[in-house]
């Protein structure tokens, strides 16, 4: 199965299987081999009877986030139920969050460790950020890294995974070994 129809699937299930009227859409599904991020949207909370009251920005972060805590609150026995409906199907663990305005909050996610070799060149630039505070170690430093990249190369990365669906439909269209 492709990257897309894996996702396609995984949404159209979360979709039908989500309670109606928690999110204002089909919620984001993120994938990868170890886990499945399930993002849905929120409704901004509202500020007034007919909308027309202003608030300060500060007061409708506070909002914003008082509106989310009660959502997390609120649906967590049945996210965890769906959660284990969709680990046992899917094979992955799951992973939730919602985002509301401009705000976006994970409520869970999972830590995987991961290897790699680092010669002395790279091994100091993680030392370097632990020395200077950024990071409390060198795992912290690498995931700093790791996140620094992402932000700066999202535009690159959204067309390497554009090319990546490519091939494997490529791939799925050829003779089977």
């Amino acid at each position: 199965m492709t990257t897309n129809e894996a996702v396609e699937e995984v949404r159209g299930w979360f979709t039908g299987r989500l309670p109606d009227g928690w999110f204002t859409g089909p919620p984001e599904i993120v994938l990868d081999r170890e886990e499945i991020s399930v993002i849905g949207r929120l409704p901004e909370p509202a500020t007034a009877p007919g909308g027309a009251e202003e608030v300060s920005e500060t007061e409708r972060a506070a909002r914003i986030a008082g509106h989310v805590g009660r959502f997390r609150e609120s649906t967590r026995d049945q996210r965890i139920a769906i959660a284990r409906e969709a680990e046992h199907r899917f094979g992955q663990k799951v992973s939730w969050g919602v985002a509301c305005g401009d705000h976006r909050e994970m409520f869970t996610t999972l830590s995987v460790p991961v290897m790699t070799r680092l010669r002395q060149p790279e091994r100091r630039v993680l030392d370097t950020l632990v020395e200077a505070g950024v990071a409390r170690s060198r795992s912290d430093a690498l995931a700093w890294c790791v996140r620094l990249v992402g932000k700066n190369t999202d535009e690159w990365l959204a067309r390497l995974r554009t090319a990546l669906e490519h091939v494997e439909r490529a791939r799925a269209e050829g003779p089977q070994a």
